[in-house]
């Protein structure tokens, strides 16, 4: 065997552990905030409003990097996007880890959020360069490691922060990505041979409007007032803007995002679930960590450290790869039909699980268990449902698409839980009132009661999808998504058990 063939041999094999440790190590850093945030409030002097945009503002940033990063991912520059996104990702980490203050720490944290942009080029890339079999496996495995990676940096961090300071825990970042940059630069492969298309500058320059004026008016909404002219004329503005994009991005030949693709109930639901989970997801796990780190005598809190923080999130991602495991089994015998609103059900139990029984330390382990499970499920099936329903070439943006409404959700989310439990803060004191833990659990369960709804009512009858007769019952989703859209690749076995 000669020396090309060798290292072109060793290349493919060391090509999904490479890209699933980018996706790792962006789940970790993007999570890095979470169980930090009392301690940068403490640290910086900030109220823990304030502190909760270390978090917001990386997956605001992500959100608008995605759609860009998985459009111009679909030609030739996807890899020099990536070494570029992981290099940028090692510079916030280094400018989060300096001791600065607050304000760089919120600037480095931005510069990280670009690394959640790489997710739909990951995907692509196991599209292009994995047989197809092989492919559709390691795209579901991606699409679970943004979750299970989650929870999995979390006991990693507390014990850097404890021991020495919760700068380190962003140098510990810095390592890893720098890592991850460094396997890219190896392992990695060109695509010179696709087509470049034209980018839609105005279509990323609106919808990043759109994304930082909704946000800014969820997060500021209580310390601005809700009826002040300052918040709604945002509001109104960021609605106009939100109104044009989509207009405009239905009329180009070549959008930031193909909103036509939605016209696919299949597609839709996809994305609908992914933007409603997603809230949900963050919102139950920054109430989770800020209710942990709460002191005792808040009557409410259990003033526990950072690492017990960690801790109590590792059954998240226990449970989502567990569910990914079994979802393939579900899967099978209930069809994703009923599969996806199970998910949102038990993801429902968490949120209930949570706003009833958060006396004791064990029922938070409880409850973050179960949410993993149903968030597991939730995130298993939904890179099917769409790789399926898209022609190869556009697996990237209708990815890239969903991921943007995932961490719209989980930014969403973030923010949503600073905005409840501040408006239950009295004036004048630093901790919420415990109400304030049990109405945003309860808004977390209006969430998940509407996405498993929509999970039931979007994708229509079996029989009203048109050229769709009713699916048998040993049909898998891949084979319904094939016939939705005869561009995409035919599924193989394994798509017809993984559904």
């Amino acid at each position: 065997m000669s020396t090309d063939t060798a290292d072109a041999a060793w290349r493919r094999r060391a090509l999904v552990p490479v890209l699933v440790y980018l996706i790792a190590v962006m789940a970790v850093i993007s999570s890095l905030g979470s169980p930090l945030i009392p301690t940068i409030a403490a640290a910086d002097h900030v109220p823990l409003s304030e502190a909760q945009w270390s978090l917001t503002i990386t997956l605001l940033v992500g959100a608008v990097a995605t759609p860009t990063m998985g459009r111009l991912g679909d030609g030739p520059l996807r890899r020099p996007l990536i070494l570029l996104a992981l290099s940028i990702v090692l510079v916030g980490s280094v400018l989060a880890a300096l001791p600065f203050g607050f304000g760089p720490l919120v600037t480095g944290r931005a510069l990280q959020g670009v690394g959640l942009g790489l997710s739909p080029l990951t995907i692509a890339t196991a599209q292009d360069s994995l047989p197809a079999e092989r492919s559709r496996s390691t795209i579901a495995l991606l699409s679970i490691t943004t979750v299970a990676g989650v929870g999995l940096g979390y006991p990693s961090t507390g014990l850097i922060t404890e021991g020495f300071g919760y700068h380190a825990s962003f140098w510990f970042g810095a390592l890893f990505s720098g890592v991850a940059l460094v396997s890219a630069v190896f392992v990695v492969p060109r695509t010179r041979h696709l087509a470049s298309r034209p980018f839609d500058v105005v279509g990323a320059v609106l919808f990043g409007a759109v994304l930082a004026g909704l946000l800014l008016v969820l997060s500021e909404g209580e310390s601005w007032g809700w009826t002040s002219p300052a918040l709604l004329g945002l509001l109104v503005a960021s609605l106009a803007c939100l109104a044009v994009w989509i207009v405009y991005e239905l009329r180009i030949g070549q959008p930031l995002v193909d909103l036509r693709k939605l016209r696919n109930r299949v597609v839709l639901t996809a994305d609908a679930i992914g933007l409603v989970a997603g809230i949900g997801m963050y919102l139950l796990l920054s109430l989770v960590t800020r209710l942990a780190q709460s002191p005792t005598g808040a009557d409410h809190g259990f003033g526990v450290s950072v690492v017990v923080t960690g801790l109590i999130l590792l059954p998240f991602s226990a449970g989502s790869l567990l569910a990914s495991r079994a979802i393939p089994l579900v899967a099978d015998r209930l069809s994703w039909r009923l599969t996806l609103p199970l998910s949102c059900v038990v993801i429902l139990g968490s949120m209930l699980l949570f706003s009833l029984s958060r006396s004791g330390l064990w029922e938070l382990f409880l409850v973050m268990g179960v949410a993993g499970l149903g968030v597991g499920c939730v995130f298993a099936l939904v890179p099917g449902l769409i790789v399926n329903s898209v022609a190869a070439r556009e697996v990237g943006s209708a990815m890239g698409f969903n991921q943007v409404l995932r961490y719209v959700g989980f930014s969403t989310g973030s923010a949503l839980s600073a905005t409840v439990l501040e408006s239950h803060t009295m004036a004048g004191h630093v901790l919420p009132d415990p109400s304030g833990y049990g109405a945003a659990a309860m808004l977390g369960c209006v969430i998940c009661v509407i996405a498993a709804v929509v999970a039931v009512v979007l994708p229509g009858r079996r029989r009203s999808e048109p050229g769709v007769p009713a699916r048998a019952e040993g049909t898998s989703a891949a084979v319904q998504a094939q016939r939705l859209d005869p561009e995409s690749p035919t599924p193989t076995k394994a798509d017809q058990v993984c559904g």
